[in-house]
């Protein structure tokens, strides 16, 4: 873990940045989904509901490894 907390920080700024922000999100959706709540999102210009159904499969389809073995669904990511 330690290599690759060096490798992070070899990254520009906004690049970290960025990868927080995304995290941050994938948290969000997974709480929402876990507590049964919809999230709100911009669809076509639109704020639209995703179920936690829609929520659970997004986080699966974005980053398959992660969601193998459960952690979507799971407070920490």
């Amino acid at each position: 873990m330690k290599d690759l907390t060096e490798d992070i920080l070899k990254l520009p700024l906004h690049v970290r940045a960025e990868m927080a922000l995304k995290e941050a999100v994938r948290e969000a959706l997974a709480e929402h989904a876990r507590e049964g709540r919809p999230a709100y999102v911009l669809r076509d210009g639109k704020v639209a509901a995703m179920t936690p159904d829609e929520i659970r499969a997004y986080l699966a389809a974005s980053d398959p490894a992660r969601t193998a073995n459960g952690s979507a669904g799971k407070a920490a990511e």
